[in-house]
């Protein structure tokens, strides 16, 4: 059934088709069960290549605090859409040359960005991801002849190659938002503790329930919240992983340097420092939220959520 939603929009040439819509073909390419072959192919050339550490932190945008991909798409599509407009105006062939090349200058990052950000997404994600990158690259190409043809004089066929890389760039960009705003990647999935909780303090556990180094998984009322205790201190966080909410009581327990200890995300592997919920390594970009906590006389875990 997927299938053939596919290729009746695809497939069937020019023309309305009755009940179509662009999200329908968004939705169908979620569950295209075809394109997981070439998926499982390119992640494990991303894995090979993309290893933990300073330079997938960059690409994912920890640095900057939220993704670095999604700011960058607006430098060649800017400078693509004001080309169609330029193309339209005599005596602009100068200054349409200079912005589709600062086009294709802007597409190698916002490409390297995109393709470790869609390294570290689900599969659903994944499948819409890999037809909106093949949109993006078909884009790029098409405005790379577009430059060709015009530095050679074909000034019509260069505007031609322009406006087809413009609506491939367009439908590209649509699966783009679709992956933002209707499957979340990108966003902030941990859950916003210090909206949901009243203040001061409350209490959690007795402090005999907490094996020491392992992380366990308690609620304060419908907050899920994972709670590790080191010795004398424990440290809380809320348990959804901020990058895809994953559970981080599920997750290992490291130290990086001396004393920082760390909880690596189940899924994604998406590091935090237990002692206030920082991101040590990506893919997430968001902190996790964290809690101050105390112990009272009768050994037993107070917690508030850190503002």
């Amino acid at each position: 059934m997927v299938n053939e939603r596919i290729s009746k929009i695809f497939l069937r040439g020019p023309g309305p088709i009755p009940g179509a819509h662009p999200v329908d073909v968004a939705e169908a390419l979620e569950h295209e069960e075809r394109l997981d072959r070439p998926i499982r192919a390119i992640n494990r050339g991303l894995y090979r290549i993309l290893r933990p550490g300073r330079l997938k932190d960059i690409l994912h945008g920890v640095p900057a605090g939220h993704p670095a991909h999604p700011p960058l798409t607006d430098l060649p599509m800017g400078c693509w859409a004001s080309v169609a407009v330029l193309d339209l105006l005599p005596g602009t062939e100068r200054a349409s040359n200079v912005l589709v090349a600062a086009g294709l200058a802007g597409a190698v990052p916002t490409a390297l960005t995109g393709l470790a950000d869609w390294s570290a997404l689900h599969r659903e994600q994944q499948r819409v991801g890999l037809v909106h990158a093949l949109g993006t690259v078909t884009a790029t190409g098409l405005y790379a002849a577009s430059l060709l043809a015009r530095s050679r004089g074909r000034t019509s066929r260069g505007k031609a190659l322009g406006y087809a890389g413009l609506t491939v760039l367009m439908a590209g960009g649509y699966l783009g938002g679709h992956l933002a705003f209707r499957l979340a990647a990108g966003a902030n999935h941990a859950e916003s503790v210090t909206h949901l909780m009243p203040l001061g303090w409350h209490d959690l556990c007795p402090t005999s329930e907490l094996p020491d180094g392992w992380p366990v998984h308690r609620t304060l009322g419908y907050i899920s919240l994972f709670v590790l205790r080191t010795g004398d201190e424990v440290h809380v966080l809320a348990d959804r992983c901020a990058h895809l909410g994953g559970p981080l009581h599920q997750g290992r327990v490291l130290a990086l340097g001396d004393d920082e200890i760390c909880v690596v995300c189940p899924w994604h592997g998406s590091t935090f420092r237990v002692a206030d919920g920082t991101v040590a390594h990506g893919p997430a970009t968001a902190p996790q939220p964290s809690f101050e906590t105390q112990i009272t006389d009768d050994g037993v875990v107070q917690v508030r959520p850190v503002r």
